[in-house]
């Protein structure tokens, strides 16, 4: 499972000393920088939808393609995004516009946000914890060969209060310590 994660920026360098500043936007570069894995599915989602090979997608392929990326735009954003990519006239978005456009969004995203939403795929019944069942059942979705000794030391490994289960909590402190999340 790839979580793409990119930590949002302070709202201000303000006061912030030169050299830290400059390590600061560093950081942001590198955080906005979208890796291969990255940039590769980016052109598989806006591939899937430019069925023509034009090299161009219409309003209604870029909110499908954007929703395949994770997104989920409302009309007026897609609106929006069409008339500043648009310059043409043409009702297309093409590739390298979508290309800027995902990676301006993907700077947006709030990591803690992303990891809870993860949380809650593997969390199907709700119950605010991940247990055996739920892992097993997406390791096998993702086609992992997993025995169960292997799902139970993962769960013993993230699991604090000794209950059996991944709580929201536990998962986002594995998750933090990834480098996904740097």
């Amino acid at each position: 499972v790839f979580f793409l994660m990119i930590r949002r920026p302070p709202r201000s360098t303000q006061g912030v000393s030169s050299a830290a500043s400059d390590v600061y936007k560093r950081q942001m570069k590198k955080r906005t920088e979208l890796t291969e894995e990255q940039k590769q599915e980016i052109k598989e989602a806006f591939d899937l939808f430019d069925t023509d090979g034009s090299g161009a997608i219409d309003a209604k392929e870029l909110k499908v393609a954007m929703r395949a990326l994770g997104f989920e735009p409302k009309k007026e954003e897609v609106k929006k995004m069409m008339a500043e990519a648009d310059r043409e006239g043409k009702g297309t978005v093409a590739y390298n516009d979508f290309l800027e456009m995902m990676q301006s969004k993907m700077a947006e995203r709030d990591p803690i946000e992303e990891i809870k939403k993860a949380f809650k795929l593997f969390d199907s019944e709700e119950k605010g914890k991940i247990g055996f069942k739920d892992l097993k059942r997406v390791a096998k979705e993702l086609g992992e060969n997993m025995t169960d000794e292997e799902l139970n030391e993962m769960i013993e490994e993230a699991d604090r209060d000794g209950d059996g289960e991944i709580s929201e909590e536990d998962f986002i402190r594995i998750m933090k310590k990834t480098n996904l999340f740097q």
